[in-house]
């Protein structure tokens, strides 16, 4: 009998993660002979762990704060790896080398057009925060035809550079940036998009500031929050009305698409929905 292949998920924490019980009902209702578990890594113990995954490891995920980390000590990167800087899916190559990718925008993309059958080429996209998955996200647009990304952020500077770098790239895209407590930026910049993305990891802990003010929100618009669970600010654009969609969706799809990238086969994403329900429910 072959050995079994072993995947995994990094971070640092990573005992929340939903991952496993996603990938490994994947794996047996596909009958891989595979098993994925969550390993907890410190930024001190990154490059060490990369070394030791050469060796024991068919492929692994990343989480917060490795992504970047991530990025470096990949031996191979996706153009979506380069662009945005960031690895969260990594694959070892049967010749050893460590292939990194970002499955963060096209999760994003599928959970868009599921939750709203929205597709981002065309359209106007205004993202809060600029980490590591606004990055990926921001371009992903600019890749798929986004006709204008804005970005509020808190340090404008922050939000300009990665502007600077699209703008370099697809000159053709609308781009600007500002601050989300500017409220007359703040409400500009969302009355002129089609889609709101929140990508800070604001309301994911309890007392969490908001993100965005809620009434500059207009009933227009779509919003998307890349946390997994029901933030404040999500519940109160629910309230009012305007369709909103929470980050499990997008960690589904970037489940489905790592899955895509280790095996080369469609996910079974029926069974994957299911296991990520019964894991959130079971909390």
């Amino acid at each position: 009998m072959n050995e079994k292949s072993l995947y995994a998920v990094i971070g640092d924490p990573v005992s929340h993660s939903l991952s496993p019980a996603m990938h490994n009902a994947a794996f047996r209702a596909a009958g891989k002979n595979a098993e994925y578990t969550a390993i907890h890594v410190t930024p001190d113990n990154l490059e060490a762990f990369f070394g030791e995954a050469r060796k024991r490891l068919a492929g692994f995920n990343v989480t917060v704060p490795h992504k970047g980390g991530a990025f470096r000590y990949s031996d191979r990167l996706s153009e979506a790896a380069q662009l945005s800087g960031s690895v969260n899916t990594v694959k070892n190559d049967s010749d050893g080398v460590l292939s990194g990718d970002t499955t963060d925008g096209a999760g994003f993309e599928r959970a868009l057009r599921e939750a709203f059958g929205f597709e981002p080429a065309g359209k106007d996209i205004c993202l809060i925060g600029c980490g590591g998955v606004a990055h990926a996200i921001a371009w992903h647009c600019a890749l798929t035809g986004t006709r204008s990304i804005r970005i509020l952020n808190r340090t404008v500077e922050k939000a300009e550079a990665l502007l600077e770098q699209i703008r370099d790239r697809f000159p053709e895209i609308i781009c600007e940036s500002g601050r989300p407590d500017d409220r007359g930026t703040a409400a500009r910049f969302l009355a002129s998009s089609h889609l709101a993305v929140q990508c800070t990891s604001l309301g994911l802990h309890e007392g969490d500031p908001l993100p965005a003010e809620p009434a500059l929100f207009p009933e227009k618009i779509l919003y998307f929050d890349t946390i997994y669970r029901r933030t404040p600010l999500l519940a109160a654009l629910d309230g009012r009305g305007i369709p909103t969609q929470d980050g499990l969706l997008m960690l589904l799809h970037q489940g489905t698409k790592s899955y895509e990238i280790w095996f080369g086969e469609d996910a079974p994403v029926e069974v994957m929905r299911e296991a990520l329900l019964n894991a959130v429910g079971r909390r």
